[in-house]
């Protein structure tokens, strides 16, 4: 009887196996479960270990999800740096001028959908009106302590500025302090320099950041193997720090957020049937392992690498077009982000009680669509804008104070709509640019 019992375990065991294999997106989801459990049971609010301990429990179980977040930001520069001259340096210069100028109006277009999105079912909904004198109350508490903290702002004064630091002064400083947005600004420049070279120079160059990109992606190959003990940790400090219960008084605001969200993706669909001609729900079913990895890290840029190999292997998207709108979207293509800080933003005035015009209202969407371009494709990245979008129209900026035990638990679903926006965009771009086209083209002029 025993020996039929090993059998059974082991035949289970084997079908597990089996059952996972080759299925991050299944993993994954167990990772997520397991670890929000393991989470719950380590949360001091149970009693049964101390919060010093449960910290330190945590810090260590999160081990393995940072060091997966430092392996792959270890490689981002390279690969975004190799990917986007690889990208431009593939088109012609007429199809880049089309490709490019359109890109950059499409993540125009799609961040003001987000932002308007957002403004109107804050409008609607006025989530803000049950933590009104809750918010009043703690920020009569937390002023004083954090007058300091509140200097960020960014008015239309600062645009000059914001404007020409986007070029990089030394671009070599600019990668050691992770400044994306100069860096993908200067590598677009780079690569639109590189278009003028000679075949016989160009093609050495090409071979080389061929090379870089595919030495990067071995990286991200074995990075990969931590993926989901790299969710199971990270989901197991951050339940066992924050706990369900600090949630609950928030839950209207999240309902919101995730509802506005959910319209967004509903757009994408959209967008992926009419424009890019595809299925929307194979697309969906397509980018799943993606859109979890970007749940569990919180991470745009993190995700990047396995977005790029999604849309070329997965979506079958042109390497040229995915090239160079994934790097760049993973920067600047924030709608999820975007549509968070609006809802947040009203929200926070809402909780204060500080009435909004139709002016100061139309002054927030265009200081988040601004901001949004700039926000760090890092975990926490969002609160950091924030902040400066806040101060900007005259709230509260100690007002972030009430969404922070949430906002991990919405950067996890933000972020899996912003890597969507950017495959999205993918899809799109692929079936008016895509090398079917080219091909077709190429074939006719033969003829």
């Amino acid at each position: 009887m025993f020996d039929t019992e090993i059998k059974s375990l082991k035949s289970l065991n084997d079908y597990l196996v089996k059952l996972v294999e080759n299925r991050l997106w299944l993993k994954v989801i167990i990772a997520l479960f397991l670890g929000v459990g393991f989470g719950l049971l380590l949360s001091p609010q149970n009693g049964l270990i101390s919060k010093e301990t449960a910290d330190v429990a945590g810090n260590w179980l999160a081990l393995p999800g940072v060091l997966f977040l430092k392996l792959v930001q270890m490689i981002m520069i390279p690969l975004i740096v190799a990917s986007i001259i690889t990208g431009i340096a593939s088109n012609d210069k007429e199809n880049l001028k089309k490709l490019g100028g359109g890109v950059l109006l499409y993540f125009l277009g799609t961040t003001i959908v987000s932002v308007s999105i957002g403004t109107i079912i804050s409008q609607l909904f006025n989530p803000g009106r049950f933590l009104h004198q809750q918010a009043l109350s703690e920020h009569n508490d937390i002023t004083s302590a954090n007058s300091e903290d509140t200097e960020l702002s960014f008015g239309l004064e600062n645009i000059p500025d914001a404007i020409s630091n986007l070029l990089p002064e030394n671009p070599l400083a600019s990668m050691v302090s992770g400044e994306m947005l100069s860096i993908v600004i200067f590598t677009i420049i780079i690569g639109v320099a590189v278009l003028s070279l000679e075949n016989t120079l160009l093609r050495p160059v090409k071979l080389l950041l061929s090379a870089i990109q595919e030495v990067c992606m071995t990286v991200v190959k074995w990075s990969m193997l931590l993926v989901p003990i790299a969710v199971f940790g990270l989901m197991a400090q951050l339940t066992s720090s924050v706990g369900l219960s600090s949630l609950s008084g928030l839950t209207y605001y999240v309902g919101v957020v995730l509802f506005g969200l959910l319209l967004l993706v509903i757009f994408y669909l959209c967008l992926v049937a009419l424009l890019g001609k595809s299925n929307p729900f194979q697309f969906l079913k397509k980018i799943k392992d993606v859109q979890l990895l970007a749940f569990s890290t919180t991470s745009s840029a993190a995700v990047m690498p396995l977005s790029l190999q999604t849309a070329e292997e997965e979506l079958e998207v042109d390497k040229t077009i995915s090239n160079f709108i994934i790097p760049i979207g993973a920067t600047v293509n924030m709608d999820g982000t975007a549509l968070y800080q609006t809802i947040t933003t009203l929200f926070i005035a809402q909780a204060y009680g500080l009435e909004m015009s139709l002016l100061n209202i139309i002054v927030v969407i265009v200081t988040i669509v601004a901001a949004s371009i700039g926000t760090p494709a890092i975990p926490g990245g969002g609160v950091v804008i924030l902040a400066s979008v806040l101060s900007s129209v005259g709230i509260p900026s100690e007002g972030i104070i009430i969404i922070i035990g949430v906002e991990r638990l919405l950067g996890m679903f933000r972020t899996a709509v912003n890597v969507t926006g950017d495959l999205t965009a993918c899809v799109v771009f692929n079936r008016f640019y895509g090398i079917t086209e080219k091909t077709n083209i190429k074939l006719s002029s033969k003829q």
